[in-house]
């Protein structure tokens, strides 16, 4: 089995973790897991181009892509469970369901804050638009 791992770095993400971590027995054989953290983009600003280059830009991605992985990280090596883990780039949402679809993924595991139902309505979530957007199964953690 595939699994797509969301995760931020937050306390709700990594409880994602741990749950797909304790229930390992749920699946035959360990899965293998697609470990995602995604950074929205910055602002395409006049003149950025000439102070902010390329490699500067993808740098900054990949270091702060690296902060939000790293707990997961060691959370799922301490389980045995193999990964292969990336930073993307983009709208969350519309990232992760990308990602899950181009990397084959069956499942796809994301953690939640728990908003009230009003709550969601007026600010959404990236779990919800997960949700509303994937065509596999999405297991929300709480």
């Amino acid at each position: 089995m595939r699994i797509l791992l969301a995760v931020d770095g937050s306390r709700h993400a990594l409880d994602a973790v741990k749950c797909l971590v304790e229930h390992l027995d749920w699946y035959h054989g360990k899965p293998t897991v697609e470990l995602v953290t995604v950074h929205p983009p910055v602002p395409q600003l006049p003149g950025l181009g000439s102070v902010v280059g390329r490699s500067q830009l993808k740098r900054y991605y990949e270091e702060e892509g690296a902060e939000a992985l790293a707990q997961a990280k060691k959370l799922l090596e301490g389980a045995g469970v193999s990964y292969a883990a990336q930073v993307l780039v983009g709208e969350a949402a519309e990232r992760i369901v990308r990602h899950a679809e181009s990397a084959r993924c069956d499942l796809i595991y994301i953690g939640n804050r728990g908003m009230s139902a009003v709550a969601n309505l007026l600010i959404g979530s990236v779990a919800s638009k997960v949700l509303q957007l994937a065509s596999v199964p999405v297991m929300l953690v709480k």
